[in-house]
């Protein structure tokens, strides 16, 4: 099992690098050519959305992604450390009171990363969240000499 860490700051124009880098791990790992540009579509979704609440919330801590390869899948976990809140707590961001739209563009973003990816977990509490999508691979084929 491989991991690739990836750390970047908070800004947008990281997200670009953040998605080669997936796409170009997820090709090596043996992830089909024809899902590669929804590893794309998804990583993208996935750093902005968190880049977006780092920046929201005046953190400077690093977005986190971590590439991993196992023997049958890939997958790509992408962590913030904003604090969110917990199911019924309410709070800043938390519902229909929430003046700019800031929890409807992220339930927006997480509804997109669903539809581009088949297997999606997303956990979130108060020192952080994760979204960790995995995809199938294909064995390399086996050359015989």
């Amino acid at each position: 099992m491989a991991t690739v860490e990836l750390r970047f700051s908070a800004l947008p124009e990281h997200v670009r690098t953040a998605r080669l880098v997936a796409a170009a791990v997820a090709r090596r790992a043996g992830v089909d050519e024809a899902v590669l540009d929804e590893v794309r579509l998804a990583v993208g979704e996935a750093c902005t959305r968190a880049v977006g609440l780092h920046q929201t919330g005046g953190i400077s801590a690093p977005v986190k992604v971590l590439l991993i390869e196992e023997e049958k899948q890939f997958s790509i976990e992408v962590g913030d450390e904003a604090a969110h809140a917990v199911a019924g707590e309410g709070g800043p961001g938390a519902g229909p009171g929430d003046p700019d739209g800031e929890a409807d563009e992220d339930e927006m973003g997480l509804a997109v990363i669903s539809g581009l990816v088949d297997d999606v977990e997303v956990s979130a509490g108060e020192h952080g969240g994760l979204i960790k999508m995995t995809w199938p691979t294909t064995p390399p084929p086996t050359i015989l000499v």
